[in-house]
């Protein structure tokens, strides 16, 4: 039997990467952070156990890069969504609505998320969140900022502080009314993107299959998994 080529070897760390990626989103989701662990991870993405680490130092590292490539991803589709358009405002609007509807549909997997931006490490310096501030980043230039460098990081922040009030235990936030004053700021009409009462989700139920995100031609985020031979 002829051993696999370079290419082939790497589309197939590639594909386990991904599913690893999609595997995390699906269990912090359902389960948690705390009661999900690297080995159900492993077991749900089909791989090795050990092999993990080649890709992620921890699991909070592997999470983050999960909801960061889900966060990109849903943002990417947002403003690209049919029909296509160019005009700044209605982008940002789509933008906006993207990551409220996610703090909305996935309070445990963005609640997860938000604490462990609060730990030391921070942000996870990996292609998916650097893709994400790249698309924000757009985002921001498009609406007609003319200091990208500092309204970005606002953007981020404000958008960081709606999902957390959306997600905060007991006590959320409407989405309606954080809706309405990030519109209000960015001067914004109500009618734009995709309003809370547009075909919104019912409570507690949102789209489940999110193998999309996680199929994508992009190299490995951290150092790469040894030959599979």
């Amino acid at each position: 039997m002829s051993p696999r080529s370079a290419s082939v070897n790497e589309e197939l760390r590639r594909r386990s990467r991904e599913r690893l990626l999609q595997a995390a989103v699906e269990l912090v989701g359902e389960h948690g952070y705390e009661a999900t662990t690297l080995g159900d991870i492993a077991d749900r993405a089909g791989s090795a156990r050990g092999l993990v680490s080649y890709y992620f130092p921890g699991k909070r590292q592997l999470v983050q890069s999960a909801v960061h490539r889900l966060m990109h991803r849903t943002l990417e589709e947002a403003v690209e969504r049919e029909p296509r358009t160019e005009d700044g405002r209605e982008r940002m609007a789509r933008a906006i609505d993207a990551i409220l509807r996610l703090g909305r549909d996935r309070p445990v997997l963005m609640r997860q998320h938000m604490a462990g931006l609060l730990q030391a490490e921070g942000f996870v310096q990996c292609p998916e969140q650097q893709r994400l501030a790249e698309l924000l980043r757009d985002v921001v230039a498009r609406r007609g900022s003319r200091d990208v460098d500092a309204d970005y990081p606002m953007l981020r922040s404000l958008l960081m502080g709606a999902v957390y009030a959306i997600v905060l235990p007991n006590v959320p936030m409407p989405i309606t009314t954080l809706r309405a004053e990030l519109f209000k700021r960015y001067r914004l009409d109500w009618e734009m993107g995709v309003p809370p009462d547009a075909g919104a989700a019912a409570e507690g139920t949102y789209e489940t299959d999110l193998s999309r995100y996680f199929a994508t031609g992009e190299g490995p985020c951290d150092r790469p998994e040894p030959s599979d031979r």
